[in-house]
């Protein structure tokens, strides 16, 4: 999330993933005040013209914040409330009107006073690391960017080898530079990246990006054990204990731990664990969550008893991630339940 702080009651924020959405859906409550760019229809008043017709004219509003909800799968935020503030006289204060923030949209919201973990999940956004992920063989080379516990795919890209058994006029660098410029496309500052897949193709293809001045600032790492190229390659590398070793600090890598260790202590039949929203509940009434995993599901079921959940666990110094259908971790939390945690003692249910 990129902000800019305005003044102590007022923060411009441009939401860079589905992560900032959501954390934005926790942050902007009932009376807060949110400005930003909109379109409006306007009714025409000249002769002869329809009275059903009007001008769509994209104006700047604020609005008073009454109701405010996620919208297809994290995809978009639709704040509804009334105009308090517009840059055209013609569309009216008090009047009703919704806002639909996107990724990439930029607002300000003021508030008549931050809470803290308001505050902190701002942050929290700014601190996430990127990972460009490439999975590559002679034949085709999958790509994703991984941004906290979300995976945003390319398209696979291939490069037209015959394989051992023909004879071909391949070039492979012909190759590499279609993979080159596919990351340069997906590739932000502060970004590392990731390059495995069977054979030598990996440390061939890091050698020629290492050649360009366009990939010199960035850290590039090669890892050995996933043996496939392509989409499966990068589903196999974010479900391997090598993931979790070289992204140790990365929201993806702590999720998948905290999978792990509850399904180990499931096995174990301990009690210092939760699966499910109510056993969750009643374990963060008590105090006892340490650390707390989530998947969008959770969010669908009952969107506001989510985020109030979510924002009271969140109050209490719990760490909390999120996690989506991009990763198989996403699917496995909402397997089991669509919410589980680490408990710090025993709860009797």
């Amino acid at each position: 999330m990129i902000t800019k702080i305005i003044d102590e009651n007022s923060i411009s924020v441009i939401p860079e993933d589905s992560d900032d959405l959501l954390n934005l859906r926790r942050i902007i409550k009932k009376d807060d005040k949110i400005i930003g760019d909109t379109t409006r229809v306007l009714k025409q008043d000249k002769d002869y013209s329809r009275p059903d017709k009007g001008e769509r004219i994209k104006v700047r509003i604020a609005i008073i914040v009454e109701k405010i909800s996620l919208d297809d799968v994290l995809d978009r935020l639709r704040a509804g409330g009334t105009i308090s503030e517009s840059s055209n006289e013609s569309v009216p204060h008090g009047s009703h009107h919704s806002i639909i923030l996107k990724i990439g949209d930029g607002i300000t919201i003021s508030k008549k006073k931050w809470l803290p973990f308001e505050k902190k999940l701002l942050e929290s956004s700014n601190n996430q690391i990127g990972f460009v992920l490439i999975a590559i063989d002679t034949g085709d080379c999958g790509l994703a960017r991984l941004r906290g516990t979300h995976l945003e795919f390319m398209p696979n890209i291939y490069s037209g080898s015959g394989g051992k058994r023909y004879k071909t006029s391949f070039n492979i660098e012909k190759f590499f530079d279609q993979v080159q410029q596919a990351t340069l496309s997906i590739l932000k500052k502060g970004d590392s990246i990731v390059i495995f897949g069977p054979g030598e193709t990996k440390k061939r293809y890091s050698n020629y990006i290492q050649k360009s001045q366009n990939f010199q600032k960035y850290n590039i790492q090669i890892v050995d054990g996933i043996d496939s190229g392509g989409e499966d390659g990068i589903y196999i590398f974010t479900k391997s204990q090598t993931m979790r070793e070289i992204m140790s600090d990365s929201n993806l890598a702590k999720a998948s731990s905290i999978i792990d260790e509850v399904m180990v202590l499931a096995n174990k039949k301990s009690k210092k664990f939760t699966m499910g929203f109510d056993e969750t509940f009643n374990a963060n009434q008590m105090g006892a969550v340490e650390s707390l995993v989530f998947s969008d599901k959770a969010i669908q079921d009952d969107e506001q008893k989510m985020i109030d959940f979510l924002n009271d666990v969140e109050g209490k110094g719990v760490k909390i991630y999120s996690v989506d259908s991009s990763t198989d971790i996403g699917l496995r939390v909402t397997g089991l339940g669509g919410i589980i945690s680490l408990l710090r003692y025993t709860v009797e249910s």
